[in-house]
């Protein structure tokens, strides 16, 4: 078992990660709290949601079981949550385990957030794409129909444990989602993460735990010193969008739900890259390594049809970097650098999206 130190502004706290960690009894060492509620849904908590309660012998424990997927992302859900909360009397001295992939994560920390002010919560990620990403540093969101993530709170967790024996289970299409993730930190940060996911993209797609474990750990490492250096994204912690500017447009543009985000992001970063090869920061061989990596992982590299290019500019719009009416792109100054830049022109925007369908 490999474990990680994330070190925030508002909160220090471990991340495990190995075949296994379900089973080695770690819940407990990080509730102090009587109260606990595991937020899953169906199909998680058909496989997880006995072994975790076996662990919490001796608390008040209750479930809340969400729908599977991005539609219910909501303030819907948000609101069952806290409504079941307040029926069973749940005080601050509780603590919510987020059993589950990116949205169950993202509900329950935002829940975590709010509820009397503020409770503790633990991750307990269950796809590839929540382990990588979302299940560390803090972010948590619900969805608005005009874009995604746009309620939330920067709020941290109390401990992250990432079992990859969950990813066994875990339907390809999903899998391949968590991999778009996975390369965006080679491309933004570590140039040599990024040749050795190149180097073992056969070990990967056989799902061999030992690489796994290594590949999400390497993941984890570089969130977490992003995040330390910048908890609430008002620098460095941005060039972790690489590619989700576009990708969000696209979801929205879609609607929620319509495209796995992982797909939305792996279309994104090939924007972002084209955009970066107009910008005369990397070069179009770059482009096409990166297209090739993805569609071996499966995972798409042209805007979807139904997408048209003024929906996907209102979009961005919307973008939540943007200041003022400026909007902030990250893109590439080489490989394992990203930047960002705020001088954009919405013509050069156009020219890449009419070149991506």
């Amino acid at each position: 078992m490999h474990e990680i130190s994330v070190v925030a502004g508002s909160k220090t706290y471990p991340i495990y990660i190995g075949a296994g960690v379900l089973d080695q009894n770690l819940l407990l060492a990080h509730i102090a709290t009587p109260e606990v509620m595991v937020i899953s849904n169906p199909t998680v908590a058909q496989h997880y949601l006995g072994q975790l309660q076996t662990q919490l012998i001796g608390k008040c424990c209750e479930s809340v079981i969400i729908p599977d997927g991005e539609t219910y992302k909501t303030l819907e859900s948000y609101k069952h949550i806290i409504e079941s909360l307040l029926k069973h009397k749940f005080s601050r001295q509780c603590t919510l385990i987020a059993l589950g992939g990116g949205v169950i994560g993202d509900l329950t920390g935002f829940v975590a957030a709010t509820y009397q002010r503020g409770v503790n919560y633990i991750q307990v990620p269950t796809t590839l794409l929540a382990q990588v990403d979302s299940s560390v540093g803090g972010k948590t969101a619900v969805n608005h129909v005009l874009g995604k993530n746009m309620i939330g709170a920067f709020y941290q967790p109390n401990a992250v444990l990432i079992d990859v024996k969950t990813l066994a289970s875990l339907p390809s299409s999903e899998f391949a989602a968590g991999m778009a993730e996975v390369i965006k930190y080679g491309l933004i940060y570590d140039a040599d993460f990024f040749v050795w996911l190149e180097n073992h993209a056969k070990a990967i797609i056989r799902k061999e735990q030992t690489i796994l474990s290594q590949m999400i750990s390497r993941c984890c490492e570089i969130k977490a010193e992003i995040v330390g250096q910048d908890e609430r994204e008002s620098g460095l912690r941005m060039i972790l969008n690489f590619g989700h500017t576009f990708g969000h447009a696209i979801e929205t543009s879609l609607g929620h739900g319509k495209i796995l985000h992982g797909e939305a992001v792996a279309i994104g970063m090939i924007l972002a890259l084209k955009l970066s090869v107009q910008l005369a920061m990397v070069s179009s061989e770059l482009v096409q390594r990166v297209e090739a990596w993805l569609m071996q992982m499966q995972l798409p590299v042209t805007i979807p049809k139904p997408c048209n290019i003024e929906s996907l500019l209102e979009a961005m719009s919307r973008d939540k970097k943007k200041v003022g009416d400026t909007l902030r792109f990250i893109v590439l100054d080489e490989l394992g650098k990203a930047v960002i830049r705020d001088d954009i022109s919405m013509d050069q925007l156009r020219a890449v999206l009419q070149a991506s369908y």
